[in-house]
């Protein structure tokens, strides 16, 4: 996907939820994304027809559909930013599970890869330094005063 083809947060979902069907299930079918993300039959058909347009995924009317190999680079790509997301809000915000995955759902969609990478390394090293004393060093990235050195 060029930077010129952006997805909606909506799009984003769809692969989203394709790659969690056919990870279960080998291939997903119109009324499994339905399900999944609750909208009815004719939302699916759509976004599923735009998805194909873009080259995101193979899909043809009453077939199975599966993720291009750029259609699941994306999708992995929003199951990490939510994963991060989540995990950040719950181990280190301490915000309960369920709220988390609501709020991760939302934000997943909009945070800057910058902003991402950041708070993947925040994660990252609060885990390896659970004293406190971190701090954002611009050079060597998130650092522990309690540790002289840790590794990457």
């Amino acid at each position: 996907m060029t930077k010129i083809q952006r997805l909606s947060a909506s799009l984003e979902d769809y692969l989203e939820a394709i790659y969690h069907i056919v990870d279960k299930k080998q291939a997903a079918k119109a009324r499994d994304i339905a399900q999944r993300l609750s909208v009815n039959s004719s939302s699916v058909t759509g976004a599923l027809q735009i998805l194909a347009k873009k080259g995101l995924v193979n899909y043809a009317p009453y077939d199975i559909i599966t993720l291009t190999s750029e259609g699941e680079r994306i999708a992995q790509d929003v199951i990490h930013r939510h994963t991060t997301l989540q995990k950040f809000l719950v181990k280190i915000l301490s915000v309960d599970k369920a709220e988390a995955e609501e709020a991760a759902c939302k934000m997943e969609h909009v945070i800057s890869p910058r902003i991402m990478e950041r708070l993947v390394q925040f994660v990252k090293f609060f885990e390896k330094c659970p004293l406190g004393g971190v701090k954002w060093d611009s050079e060597r990235g998130f650092v522990c005063k309690h540790l002289d050195t840790l590794e990457s």
